[in-house]
């Protein structure tokens, strides 16, 4: 791994579409858990969401989150 690069285009477009892939990724990685192994992560994650201090990026986190369980949903 220590050869691969991944850095991100600067303009807003291509980070856009990165973060769109990890989303998916990650419910994709939830959804080949077993059911009781990704409701821990995802409640973990709902714990460190409501940590966050700064109150826009968790915002910004318990919507990605909430759209991430959505898909898992699906």
């Amino acid at each position: 791994m220590s050869n691969i690069d991944f850095t991100t285009a600067a303009n807003p477009e291509t980070l856009a579409t990165e973060v769109a892939c990890l989303k998916a990724t990650v419910t994709l990685m939830l959804k080949a858990m077993g059911q009781a192994d990704a409701g821990k992560i995802v409640m973990n994650l709902e714990k460190f969401t409501a940590q966050i201090e700064d109150e826009k990026q968790a915002e910004i986190f318990k919507n990605t989150l909430q759209q991430i369980k959505f898909a898992y949903r699906q």
